[in-house]
């Protein structure tokens, strides 16, 4: 018997060829394996049907790890057998599936961690040890198929001791791509912030030490450079703020070890099992009661982002100190992507840090760390990038048409859709400027290649003015395909239905902005959606609010907080006595009351601005200086408070009232406890919306109620919401497989798109 397999999934690069050859020698089977250049494995076998039976047998139970297959073709051959024995062959060029994918980067496995640690071993200290089972994929390859001189690897030829390793089928570096030694591969150094090398035996350990003593330090990893510091001395840290522009945006840290987490953070099973995962997020967790890192890691918030080590050289970072943990955080100017050349770093990091510790291999793509945060049990992803892309989220139907979304403007990613798959890439970032603009078209190009892609249609977001909006044009021209505007708050519910296959759904959708339907800034709605009719209808919303002075009304929140007061309170001595808070002081005062007396304001409905506005009447946050703020540290008061206000949501029809809230708060914000009204806040309007979108979906006989959006994030908010929805016998779903907030867009553009022309 003969057959040609020709296999679709994550099978390159994850040791499945060796593993092929092993279960094909086990069965008594002779033919080849190669790996193709849509990034595939085909297959040729020949032997006995008993034996044939037990290879697809071992084939889909016994794979490796981290190999996923999707599909496999079968082909059955006529004639006699053509092979003696079996081998595996040279990868080949030809690419006639698509839908085949890279594996994402992994953390360093147990195995070669063993071996960094055993003086005995060739690899011992070695910090780009990796195998088939760990290490960079994603970050580091160029083109298809996956062999090493497709890779950034091609710099480092191999040394007889890897050659013979890479060449043995049966060790677990069998055509392991990323295979070297300290002899042949890639080398650590340290160098000043001017360049200079520093002359030391160990540049890896004597970082660390640095660190320890308090040397802020660039760090080239596999995606890019981080800039780490101490987690317990307040200068560097100081230091690391002044130079990224981040007076209060909470950095993530890097904790030795888990024991070394639990003396200063709270760890659930689930956590724990995030945080040891090959795919090795920041996971967001609780601080502990006896919290003994600095405050300036995360000011005002209640809970830290945590990783844990990923590659030998991280690991090695903590050998000769007793700190718990160092700080992570990205290496990039301000509102730019993260840096990945060496040259770069030097040039635009050299005020920042003191030292340089680099590797000379080269970075392919950037690729930022990963954030989750858990809630009861279920995850929320906050960033999917490194370690899941660009796996791809599975849809339980195919879509007809190949589709590249290309997100929102904040948080951005793209997304292809194709059939069943849709491959996500890393985190693009806030698309403000060139620079990032040319990272998002980069990294979709990328995505088109490595999946083989031909697109149809490009989908983006309804605002007319996003520059999202305009690469999307600009890229359907380039491949004369169509174009398809999604609204910002359907994408967030489509993605939602799609994750979790759901036919139609209530969606409650709130988040901080997204161009509404009227051209309106909306963001605490209510939809109905239906994947039959691929169209969604309002059904219910927060009150419109105005936003006094537009924007400057989302970077401070009391310029909001005023306009909802107005005419309902005295808010004129009230803003008087805060013009400390804003640029210009007491003429700005001025200038926000005249507007507030000719009522000529934008309106918005957003949920995340009355959050923003009751952490402002609260003194909890004066000035957004980073996307969330107000709203994150009104959550981590909250969690300190009890419910003192007891309100009773006020609905008018289909709106959800916010102004007797906001007034509440205002009149009791001497009289009672800042935590309490926080909470007090967050359970008003969880109960509204629950309560709205349940009375909608028994009018309409749905069964399903969804939340996604950026205050998705929110624990208190999403808890009491599912509370509210399953105690009425409905359903109730949150976002898992891509992130609630922005960086879920381009998933839910595409699907929206890819299901409207099918």
């Amino acid at each position: 018997m003969r057959l040609r397999l020709r296999i679709r999934g994550i099978v390159q690069g994850v040791g499945f060829r060796p593993f092929i050859y092993r279960i094909a020698a086990e069965n008594g089977l002779s033919g080849y394996v190669r790996n193709r250049g849509d990034a595939g494995v085909e297959i040729l076998i020949e032997g006995g049907e008993v034996s044939i039976r037990r290879f697809m047998r071992d084939l889909k139970v016994k794979k490796p790890p981290l190999a996923r297959i999707y599909e496999i073709i079968t082909e059955h051959l006529e004639g006699e057998p053509q092979h003696e024995r079996f081998e595996i062959y040279r990868s080949t060029g030809e690419s006639e599936l698509s839908g085949s994918v890279i594996p994402p980067d992994v953390s360093i496995c147990e195995e070669c961690l063993r071996e960094l640690r055993d003086p005995g071993d060739p690899r011992h200290d070695y910090f780009f040890i990796t195998c088939t089972n760990c290490g960079p994929r994603y970050t580091i390859i160029e083109k298809l198929p996956y062999d090493r001189e497709n890779t950034t690897m091609r710099d480092f030829p191999m040394c007889s001791f890897c050659r013979d390793e890479y060449s043995n089928p049966l060790n677990r570096r069998f055509h392991a791509q990323t295979v070297a030694c300290p002899k042949c591969g890639p080398r650590a150094y340290l160098t000043t912030r001017g360049g200079e090398p520093v002359d030391c035996g160990d540049p890896i350990r004597e970082a660390g030490r640095l660190l320890s003593e308090g040397s802020v330090i660039a760090i080239k990893g596999y995606g890019g450079f981080h800039l780490a510091s101490s987690t317990l001395l307040e200068e560097p840290l100081i230091r690391l703020r002044r130079a990224k522009h981040r007076r209060q945006k909470p950095f993530a840290v890097m904790a030795r070890s888990i024991e070394a987490v639990e003396t200063f953070a709270e760890v659930t099973p689930k956590e724990r099992e995030l945080l040891k995962s090959y795919m090795r997020p920041i996971v967001l967790l609780r601080k502990s009661d006896d919290y003994y890192l600095s405050d300036m890691i995360s000011p005002g918030l209640h809970n830290v982002g945590v990783m844990l080590p990923y590659t030998g050289l991280h690991y090695m970072l903590f050998d000769d100190v007793g700190d718990p943990a160092f700080v992570m955080t990205s290496g990039n100017p301000p509102n730019q992507p993260i840096i990945k050349e060496d040259s770069e770093a030097l040039r635009r990091l050299s005020r920042t840090v003191d030292y340089f510790l680099l590797h000379n291999r080269r970075i392919a793509h950037r690729c930022d760390d990963s954030v989750v945060r858990v809630h009861m049990d279920k995850q929320a992803l906050i960033r999917r990038s490194r370690g899941y892309a660009p796996s791809p989220v599975i849809l339980k139907e195919k879509i007809r048409r190949c589709v590249l979304g290309l997100g929102g403007e904040l948080n951005n990613t793209a997304c292809i859709l194709l059939r069943d798959k849709a491959f996500i890439s890393q985190h693009i970032g806030d698309v403000e400027n060139i620079e990032t603009r040319d990272f998002l078209e980069q990294a979709s190009r990328h995505l088109i290649r490595l999946t083989n892609s031909e697109v149809e249609v490009v989908a983006c977001d309804l605002h007319p003015k996003f520059t999202t909006t305009n690469l999307a044009k600009h890229l359907a021209d380039i491949m004369g395909c169509q174009i398809f505007q999604v609204q910002h708050h359907h994408a967030h519910i489509a993605s939602l239905m799609a994750e979790h296959d759901v036919e139609e759904m209530i969606g409650i959708c709130c988040d901080g902005y997204g161009y509404g339907l009227d051209g309106e800034a909306w963001g605490g709605e209510i939809l109905f959606c239906t994947r039959e009719s691929v169209g969604f209808k309002r059904v219910g919303h927060l009150q419109k609010q105005p936003l006094v002075g537009g924007d400057l009304a989302t970077r401070f929140p009391l310029r909001f907080a005023a306009g909802v007061l107005y005419g309902h309170a005295d808010v004129d001595d009230w803003l008087m006595r805060h013009a400390d808070v804003f640029p210009h002081g007491e003429a700005e005062v001025n200038v926000i009351l005249n507007q507030l007396g000719r009522k000529r304001s934008i309106q918005t409905t957003s949920c995340g601005r009355i959050l923003d506005a009751a952490a402002a009447i609260l003194g909890v946050c004066y000035e957004r200086t980073y996307e969330g703020e107000p709203a994150m540290k009104l959550e981590s008061s909250a969690m300190r408070g009890r419910d003192v206000l007891k309100l009773n949501p006020a609905l008018d029809g289909d709106v959800l009232e916010t102004t007797s809230l906001i007034l509440e708060v205002f009149e009791n914000r001497e009289k009672l406890r800042t935590e309490d009204l926080a909470l007090s806040t967050h359970l008003y309007l969880a109960r509204g919306l629950a309560m709205l979108a349940v009375e909608k979906a028994d009018e309409l006989g749905v069964g399903a109620v969804g939340f996604s959006g950026g205050v998705a994030y929110n624990e208190i908010i999403v808890s009491e919401i599912r509370r509210a929805v399953e105690s009425s016998g409905l359903s109730f779903f949150v976002n898992e497989a891509v992130p609630p907030g922005d960086g879920g867009l381009s998933f839910g553009q595409a699907v929206v798109a890819g299901l409207h022309h099918h």
